[in-house]
């Protein structure tokens, strides 16, 4: 797998030195320089969550989030105890980055947590690993016993009188976990199915106390940003989208992989970054932000760069930086019927629209690709999206309904011809 960095998560890695991930190595490239600043200088929780904000870093889980105000929901005074949750389960379809970040730079997420935890008064913390990962889990529990063992992480933390114990928790690779409140349910031994919100976790969270959680690579990013400064974390992306950020790339590409680069950078950068299209092929259509966000198609595409505000504008979700680059042989017809099915799978059956409809969203996609579509067929799926978006309790349903809002708006006509003609206008997705 292609691992170009140029950014802040993987800062001086030498991913040619076997042990690139081990604490000795994290610490020589500058590894809990930010935590020892910290407890050394005794900088405040408010002067942190004040850097935080000035970074913009926004949650790279999908969301994007301010991360700084987002920390700051936090009660400081509450008198019970407080969790802290990192969210590594990565279910989206096209999406790895964060599998990268605990098998090639652990210490930067663990160093992260514990930075997080200090300022938001927080004493204990779960890294929630997707359950199809083991061996990354088996790494990062290595990890955590190289920062205990060398007082990073425990009780009386570098003789200071900070304590804070962190734990790995090994998921079971359902999708839905990905959703925070699942994942919660999940942590605590129940059925991994979503919360009404509100209350939300900042309020009532883990045990019912109250929790922050936020992305692998979001935790990834804050030993950087107390190292050097929220002004210079920013000063790599653009304004409202500091930093720079990882996109995993797959699809029709000559070197897929995971891409760390600032945001801000336009799309055809990135592109060429990637080897250019695979093949020599024509790009087609690209999903820029995981399976969830809308499909984009080409002469859009080439017009964006990679951030949030951009992509948004463009109508689709910078997301989790899952980038699935298609080229022109695809047919968006195949392509809408996987991404439909999984959604139908995945859904955990909890809320009626969701349950239902991702099935009654497969079912007329998959009849429309194996050419027994009919005319009609087209408004009926665009009448059950609305029947299922923002009807449910989290934004699966939503997730499930975007792909296929996206694929008609700019490629009915493919649609249309498969319904006419009984027979794909281009080659199934391969």
């Amino acid at each position: 797998m292609t691992v170009y960095a140029k950014g802040v998560v993987f800062e001086g890695v030498d991913f040619d030195n076997p042990n690139h991930w081990r604490l000795e190595e994290y610490v020589k490239r500058g590894g809990y320089a930010a935590l020892k600043k910290i407890l050394n200088e005794k900088i405040t929780q408010d002067e942190i969550i004040a850097e935080m904000k000035t970074s913009a870093l926004r949650g790279r889980g999908g969301a994007g989030f301010p991360t700084g105000l987002k920390w700051s929901f936090m009660p400081r005074n509450f008198p019970g105890q407080k969790y802290l949750v990192c969210n590594t389960d990565e279910g989206e379809p096209g999406t790895f980055k964060d599998l990268d970040i605990i098998v090639s730079n652990p210490h930067a997420l663990i160093e992260g947590m514990i930075i997080g935890g200090y300022a938001m008064g927080i004493t204990v913390g779960y890294n929630y690993i997707h359950g199809e990962v083991f061996e990354a889990y088996e790494r990062f529990e290595e990890a955590l016993e190289e920062a205990r063992a060398a007082g990073f992480l425990g009780d009386n933390i570098l003789g200071t009188d900070f304590c804070f114990q962190l734990h790995a928790h090994h998921g079971y690779g359902a999708y839905i976990c990905g959703e925070e409140t699942a994942l919660l349910e999940s942590l605590e031994g129940k059925k991994g199915q979503p919360r009404f919100k509100p209350p939300f976790p900042a309020s009532y969270g883990l045990y019912g106390k109250p929790t922050t959680i936020n992305n692998t690579e979001t935790f990834a990013s804050v030993p950087y940003i107390i190292r050097e400064g929220g002004q210079k974390f920013l000063e790599l992306g653009k304004p409202n989208n500091g930093g720079t950020k990882l996109f995993s790339v797959s699809g029709h590409v000559n070197r897929p992989g995971n891409y760390e680069i600032p945001l801000g950078t336009p799309f055809s950068e990135l592109l060429e970054m990637c080897g250019g299209m695979r093949g020599g092929k024509k790009l087609k259509a690209v999903i820029p932000g995981g399976s969830s966000a809308p499909v984009l198609p080409a002469d859009i595409m080439m017009q964006c760069t990679m951030d949030y505000d951009s992509i948004a504008k463009a109508g689709s979700m910078l997301g989790s930086g899952a980038v699935i680059v298609m080229d022109e042989t695809v047919c968006m017809v195949s392509a809408l019927e996987r991404l439909s099915y999984f959604y139908h799978e995945e859904s955990c059956g909890q809320c009626t629209p969701c349950r239902e409809g991702t099935g009654w969203l497969y079912r007329i996609v998959h009849r429309i690709a194996h050419g027994e579509g009919r005319p009609e067929d087209l408004d009926l799926l665009a009448s059950i999206g609305d029947n299922i978006a923002g009807r449910t309790i989290c934004a699966l349903g939503d997730a499930a309904v975007f792909p296929v809002r996206g694929m008609l708006k700019h490629f009915r006509s493919e649609f249309e011809y498969m319904i006419e003609h009984k027979t794909r206008q281009f080659a199934a997705l391969s």
